[in-house]
């Protein structure tokens, strides 16, 4: 039998060992459904805090309730782990590591390229290798690539190199690993068809494609789709200020229409690890090649400019109740960048927040997920008690993250102004005076 045969059997029999790296909100669900697959699954990653919640059988990300993941690791199918070298057995890895931006919006690729060196050095014969982690194309071929096949290895023959996009939207209750298809771009045909089996094994569904540039794409097109078109109904916001009409009922006439539209909706900026970043990535590469990605620097400046334009709001609605700004005390209802999360990576609340504080406002928050928060000075600011003292103290209420769990009418009967950045109240009326958007 040749090498790929001997994976493909291993893959098949659920003999393989997999290994994931990166235990956070991708990694660790790719972990779960691959050890209820059958697998011995060892996760890698370098937090202490999450390698040994996993191993106490404590999920430490909301869509893994632990009811799921302890009998997992009780059963010994998963196990986590901070040293690369427990990966050495490992027939199949995937590499689910965070691929954030510099302050100059650039990739910053230091999680990649430290996870690729440290599987390198224990890369053998057999082995599958997958990067999930949004990149630029050309990163698989341009990376990847050279660092597994530089101690002798072929790739397609000794070792196996594909991208394979993730695809998670924490929250989501109808998709998850399981029901979402899985693209997936091997460097040879060999390896689309390695990786492929390998995946099959947790998803319902397997979309090749040509090569793993081709899926590195994939990811930045469906990102940029929603960058831009968020950037598009963010813009017709202002526009429908500006002319004195409700955008939101604007935006619910028109998606009665069954075809030729989807609706997108506004708010106070983007957030989150994918659409305000990976539209970068992409952006990056092509000013490499001499080539300005128009859509996507325009859909930026849009979009990063909501979290002022909610402070202009805020402003004129205090002003409209003989109120400054300065010293006036606003509180923040949600401040995860989505509702019913609690990330906050590039939440447009911590800009908000921000704004705020610089022109002398007294800010709290409230929200359900997230204890605390860091802010730009270094400081912690908590959440705080949602009372209706809180509520009837403040000038203002900003609504910046509509998780499901806030009692809406609860915020109306209680409140004097509120700023409804994501049309949560919908309507209701209460003591308050609402300010949408």
């Amino acid at each position: 039998m040749t090498t790929k045969d001997t994976l493909l059997a291993r893959l098949h029999n659920r003999e393989a060992k997999v290994g994931i790296v990166g235990l956070g909100y991708v990694g660790l669900p790719l972990a779960v459904e691959f050890a209820e697959a059958g697998f011995t699954v060892i996760g890698v990653d370098l937090s202490a805090h999450k390698v040994d919640s996993l191993n106490r059988g404590e999920s430490y990300i909301p869509d893994i309730p632990t009811a799921r993941l302890a009998p997992l690791v009780k059963s010994g199918k998963l196990c986590a782990t901070t040293s690369y070298a427990d990966l050495q057995y490992a027939d199949a890895v995937s590499i689910c590591v965070p691929t954030p931006l510099r302050k100059t919006k650039d990739p910053d690729m230091s999680f990649v390229i430290d996870a690729v060196n440290a599987t390198a050095e224990i890369a053998h014969p057999g082995m599958l290798i997958v990067l999930e982690s949004t990149t630029y194309p050309g990163t698989t071929v341009e990376i990847m690539l050279p660092k597994y096949t530089s101690n002798g290895l072929k790739v397609g023959e000794d070792i196996f190199i594909a991208f394979s996009p993730e695809r998670i939207d924490p929250a989501n209750p109808k998709y998850g690993v399981r029901n979402t298809p899985k693209v997936i771009g091997g460097v040879t045909e060999a390896c689309t068809e390695t990786a492929a089996a390998y995946y099959s094994a947790a998803v319902d569904e397997i979309v090749p494609v040509s090569s793993p540039t081709s899926a590195e794409m994939v990811k930045l097109l469906e990102n940029t789709f929603r960058a831009v078109n968020i950037g598009l109904v963010n813009e017709m916001a202002l526009m429908c200020d500006k002319l004195g009409i409700d955008v939101w009922e604007v935006i619910n006439a028109a998606k009665t229409k069954p075809f030729g539209f989807m609706p997108f909706y506004p708010g106070p900026g983007l957030g989150g690890h994918c659409i305000p970043v990976d539209p970068h990535y992409l952006s990056w590469k092509l000013k490499t090649l001499n080539y300005t990605a128009r859509f996507i620097e325009l859909a930026s400046e849009i979009n990063t400019s909501m979290p002022l334009y909610v402070i202009e709001k805020v402003v004129d609605a205090l002003n409209d109740d003989v109120k400054a700004v300065r010293h006036s005390k606003v509180v923040i209802l949600g401040v995860a960048y989505k509702r019913d999360v609690d990330d906050v990576r590039e939440s447009p609340a911590l800009d908000v927040i921000s704004l705020l504080e610089k022109r002398g406002a007294h800010v709290s928050y409230h929200d359900p997920y997230v204890p605390k928060i860091r802010l730009e000075d270094d400081t912690y600011m908590h959440t705080s008690e949602l009372t209706a003292d809180l509520l009837r103290t403040a000038d203002c209420v900003v609504i910046v993250t509509d998780h499901t769990s806030y009692d809406w009418q609860f915020v109306l009967d209680n409140s004097g102004l509120v700023v409804d950045t994501r049309n949560a109240t919908n309507g209701r009326t209460g003591r308050a005076r609402v300010v949408t958007l």
